[in-house]
């Protein structure tokens, strides 16, 4: 069988494989990190290379409704978070910046790809990504000015406008593969660009996840700590947008959204904040990558059972 159609029909167990790669050899990482941005143009690449053109962005009657959901989650819900922290006085502590970051940032690069493997159309997702990216320098502002101990804002923007470029142009071209070389895919063609896509979130993720195998190695418990509080943010963001979605927008939408909710781009902030900022929540990020990559396998039959 075509190794490509068989990571296509076992995309959650592909990145479930990844995942274990990244903990068992973190020895891996360091040649892989020059690896990192090429690996996500190829991801945006070959996930947009499978979508029809015309259904990418839709309809420009979809983009407010898009941006007010943007603004929802990147915006209005970090800022309740840093409200409920001052009130609580837990400004500065690791976990209350987690959830901060967590919160502020936009949809990873791979949603689209899991939305197919959740058996949804990838086009909510994608709009949500871009629009979310695109908004991104807007929506930081507020928290980093009510936060100034998160250093200057101006990496993230910078950061902010590198990664939607490289979504803008990595999205043209395969807009102009599709039109041109790829106007009629057959169905064999369709499967190995899903199956290179799950190869490639799969590889992505060894070369994050030394921190967390570097803190289990030190410190077990503190390394349970921070796996199980991912989890809960990650799968539990996931769990109460879907409860709270699914009947009141149509199931790919409310898929979509719910696994944005949870899956948010951190490595935006960790790459441009300060490192005496980030250095404490360092192990968060490897934590993060273990609930992202397990949501396919784990969330699949809750967002399945939801079309019934």
């Amino acid at each position: 069988m075509n190794p490509l159609h068989l990571a296509a029909r076992h995309g959650p167990y592909v990145l479930v494989a990844g995942l274990l790669a990244g903990l068992a050899l973190p020895a891996l990482a360091e040649p892989m990190r020059d690896f990192l941005p090429p690996l996500v143009v190829l991801l945006l690449f070959v996930t947009v290379l499978r979508m029809e053109p015309a259904a990418i962005l839709g309809s420009l009657t979809e983009l407010p409704k898009v941006m007010l959901t943007v603004l929802s989650i990147q915006l209005l819900l970090p800022l309740v978070i840093v409200t409920v922290g001052i009130a609580g006085g837990w400004i500065g502590t690791p976990l209350f910046l987690s959830m901060i970051i967590m919160a502020a940032a936009p949809s990873i690069s791979g949603s689209p790809n899991m939305c197919m493997m959740m058996g949804h159309p990838p086009e909510h997702a994608m709009r949500l990504m871009v629009v979310g990216t695109a908004l991104l320098p807007l929506t930081v502002v507020p928290i980093f000015w009510l936060l100034p101990e998160l250093g200057g804002v101006s990496a993230v923007l910078w950061a902010a406008l590198r990664l939607f470029l490289t979504i803008a142009l990595a999205t043209i071209a395969a807009v102009a593969v599709r039109r041109t070389v790829l106007r009629n895919p057959s169905e064999n063609t369709l499967l190995s660009l899903e199956g290179a896509a799950s190869i490639t979130l799969a590889v992505f993720v060894i070369g994050l996840m030394p921190s967390v195998s570097a803190v289990a190695l030190a410190d077990p418990a503190r390394a349970a700590f921070w796996i199980a509080f991912a989890c809960a943010a990650n799968l539990g963001a996931q769990f109460i947008t879907f409860q709270l979605t699914r009947n009141r927008l149509s199931m790919p939408k409310a898929t979509a959204l719910s696994l944005i909710a949870g899956n948010r781009n951190i490595a935006l902030f960790f790459v441009s904040l300060p490192p005496e900022v980030t250095a404490p929540i360092m192990v968060f990020i490897g934590a993060y990558q273990i609930p992202m990559y397990l949501t396919p396998l784990i969330m699949r039959p809750l967002y399945r059972r939801g079309q019934t």
